[in-house]
């Protein structure tokens, strides 16, 4: 399975726009949006929408940590 990211500005009703189209073979299957200073975590990436997935609601500190995890999922690995 190959993951593409693509730049995207998010509109999500607050700071938080700077976000990443995540594509699987073609295929969207998540959108990630960093995290604003309002935040306690501000820098990380927020799983704003996960299809095909369980319990997207996660944060990651680095695009590749939710890369890693958003490929376990779809394979059916799970940690």
């Amino acid at each position: 399975m190959t993951l593409k990211l693509e730049p995207v500005l998010v509109q999500t009703g607050s700071k938080d726009e700077d976000g990443r189209l995540v594509f699987a073979d073609g295929r969207l299957v998540a959108v990630l949006v960093r995290l604003s200073e309002q935040h306690e975590n501000a820098g990380d990436w927020f799983v704003e929408a996960a299809f095909g997935m369980r319990d997207g609601h996660r944060t990651f500190a680095d695009l590749s940590s939710a890369e890693n995890w958003i490929s376990r999922e779809l394979t059916g690995v799970r940690r």
